[in-house]
């Protein structure tokens, strides 16, 4: 049975000033955890302020083990991301 795990994160974007920058700070964040992780990844709030972003990413696992430690791996991993900070995280797991 397939592990799904989905996360959504609600991040600010300090010193952002235009819908340009956010824009190159959440597609970088985006891809990067595309080609780390290969999650799907769509920024699925706040499209129109732009110091704040909501993403939204899903994990699928074949096994529960691989599951969690890939989620410790990819919360770490925006965690630690410098351009933006984590206002709010929830993780569902299917």
């Amino acid at each position: 049975m397939a592990h799904v795990v989905v996360y959504t994160w609600e991040l600010m974007i300090p010193g952002c000033r235009s819908l340009k920058e956010k824009r190159t700070a959440v597609r970088s964040l985006k891809e990067r955890l595309r080609n780390r992780f290969h999650l799907s990844v769509a920024e699925t709030g706040h499209q129109d302020v732009h110091d704040r972003a909501l993403l939204t990413a899903a994990l699928v696992a074949s096994d529960g083990r691989m599951a969690e430690s890939l989620s410790s791996q990819v919360e770490a991993f925006v965690a630690s991301d410098r351009r933006v900070s984590v206002i709010s995280f929830d993780r569902e797991e299917r």
